[in-house]
């Protein structure tokens, strides 16, 4: 059996990226991860450092904006991931750079990990981030740097958040979380499902973007890091976009409700949002966070871009269907952690 190839992560402190090492720790893969002194001492990253020490991760000291570190570090590998901010984007030149200069890389993974940046119909402040991810592409593509793009969709755990972050909970509550009271008092138009026997209580409001039958992906964290860590060594993966999409996570927002409405027993108050309203909001907001954040949303609840689209089968490949063997979180299983915690 051959060894499992070495990974370095770079951003491998950050949100995704905690859980690709530890993916990468459990299929067996040497991992190292960059590293600066100071987060090393860092009491914010204390935790997450040493649960990585637990593990057995070997620390390296750099900066991605230190090329000699930078480098040192890339000379140790053989495959690097990153996963790194949306602020330090930009920055993955200087990856390349190194990794060119090293000369041993079998496979690098930019930072993505969201919908397919070709294929994305985004608005601002996202359009520049989406841009900037697909300069980075185009970057790598033509420094003929062995690579597999991770269009990871949308992270479960960032929009299906347990019941005790809101007091209304559950699948919605961080889509309203970012749109202003304000608009669905003035414009949203308020529904309210009949199931029988079940009526809504006013903390079981959901804000639903667009008309809500647009599908979306929801994907668990763990699981989007285990199928990057499988694609690393696959050749099949090599120069191609790995799409994460499992059959039982595409879902619109409208049956996500109604599937959320069965676990729970009840009916649940549709708050819907038109397509104008978001773009007004964008607009009007003077935080760059919820700017940004309702932008991507619309990309994906309202333009379906997560699946306005079928795969070329000539530079994409989808995650579920190479890796049958991953036993992957569906949103339907997701949902009844949340019931459980309710």
């Amino acid at each position: 059996m051959a060894d499992k190839s070495k990974i370095l992560l770079i951003g491998g402190t950050g949100y995704i990226g905690k859980f690709i090492v530890e993916a990468s720790i459990k299929e067996g893969h040497p991992t190292f991860v960059l590293v600066r002194e100071s987060t090393l001492s860092s009491p914010a990253k204390s935790i997450v450092i040493n649960n990585f020490k637990n593990l057995g991760v070997n620390f390296l000291i750099g900066d991605l904006l230190d090329h000699e570190s930078l480098a040192k570090a890339i000379k140790q590998v053989d495959v690097v991931i990153s996963s790194i901010t949306h602020d330090q984007v930009d920055n993955q030149v200087n990856i390349i750079a190194a990794i060119k200069e090293a000369g041993n890389i079998k496979r690098f993974i930019p930072s993505e990990f969201t919908n397919d940046v070709d294929r994305a119909h985004i608005v601002e402040p996202a359009t520049g981030l989406a841009a900037s991810k697909a300069k980075i592409r185009r970057a790598i593509e033509a420094e003929g740097i062995p690579y597999t793009c991770v269009a990871s969709n949308s992270f479960a755990g960032f929009f299906l958040p347990a019941w005790n972050q809101r007091s209304s909970g559950g699948p919605g509550s961080f889509l309203q979380s970012h749109v202003q009271a304000s608009s669905i008092r003035s414009t949203a138009v308020t529904t309210t499902s009949n199931q029988p026997g079940a009526t809504a209580s006013h903390g079981d409001r959901i804000v639903i973007l667009g008309n809500g039958n647009v599908k979306v992906v929801f994907n668990k964290e763990e699981d989007i890091a285990t199928y990057t860590i499988k694609a690393v060594d696959d050749p099949r993966t090599v120069n191609k976009i790995l799409h994460i999409k499992p059959p039982a996570n595409i879902i619109s927002s409208n049956d996500l409700v109604s599937l959320w409405e069965k676990k729970i027993g009840k009916t649940i108050e549709r708050v819907y949002v038109p397509e104008e309203q978001i773009l007004k909001n964008i607009q009007e907001t003077s935080d760059f966070r919820r700017k940004l954040t309702l932008a991507i949303c619309h990309s994906c609840f309202v333009n379906g871009d997560q699946t306005n689209f079928e795969i070329e089968p000539s530079f994409g490949v989808e995650a579920s269907e190479l890796y049958p063997d991953v036993k992957y979180t569906t949103v339907d299983e997701y949902l009844n952690q949340l019931v459980y915690r309710h």
